[in-house]
């Protein structure tokens, strides 16, 4: 099978991922029925949307009848981050051709997380590795949220604290990337920001100001942390 060594070692790292997804991307699907949309929304969203958070979110857009440009701007919000993560890696997709707008498209955080802390094996064809590492965690949310929205239609859940399961399984990914990497200073620096975020400005806009303070400080030390590695 071509490919096969790809396709494997991506299943393979995608395992704890698909434990996360599968569970919250069903919970997403029971709480979609629960407000009385049609079942097969839940997978439509989970293949041309994959937002993860955003797709919670959306539920309620549904229901408040919010026009585009609000949509829109919530929407910028919540998912600003991913452009953070995307400037990371544009030398690592640099040379995946046709298959680069379905990666920048499939980036999440959990996929950036492994992207970040799996060593690459030289003798995989990256940019294979790449898309099938993210196809697989999009398979696992698209499954969860449509056998969610499925069972929902018959079967009354409480879905009261599921949303946790994503939150959870980043914490988890988070660890394996602290102790994978030697320089743990930008662990501190995260730290560091976070809180300051936390106490600075409202809860709704910590995660932004979090991040854009991470990221002038590392500027700022860019230098000093590159000779620590």
């Amino acid at each position: 099978m071509k490919y096969k060594r790809e396709i494997k070692t991506a299943f393979k790292i995608s395992i704890p991922v698909m434990m996360g997804y599968s569970v919250l991307g069903f919970a997403f699907g029971l709480l979609l029925v629960s407000f009385d949309y049609p079942w097969y929304y839940a997978p439509i969203m989970s293949l041309f949307i994959y937002a993860g958070a955003l797709q919670f979110v959306a539920i309620n857009f549904f229901n408040l009848k919010a026009g585009l440009i609000d949509i829109a701007i919530a929407s910028w919000f919540v998912n600003i981050r991913q452009s953070f993560y995307g400037l990371s890696l544009l030398k690592r997709f640099k040379k995946t051709g046709k298959l680069k707008p379905y990666l920048i498209f499939a980036l999440t955080d959990e996929t950036y997380a492994l992207l970040t802390t799996i060593k690459d094996d030289e003798q995989l064809k990256k940019r294979w590795y790449y898309f099938f590492l993210s196809a697989f965690n999009q398979s696992y949310w698209f499954i969860g949220s449509t056998l969610g929205a499925i069972v929902g239609t018959s079967v009354d859940f409480n879905t009261a604290g599921l949303e946790f399961s994503l939150t959870a399984l980043f914490v988890v990914l988070c660890i394996e990337q602290y102790k994978t990497l030697k320089n743990k200073i930008p662990f501190l620096i995260g730290v560091i920001s976070s809180i300051l975020a936390f106490i600075i400005v409202p809860t709704d806009k910590m995660l932004i100001a979090s991040i854009i303070l991470s990221l002038i400080i590392l500027f700022i030390f860019k230098n000093r942390l590159e000779n620590n590695e």
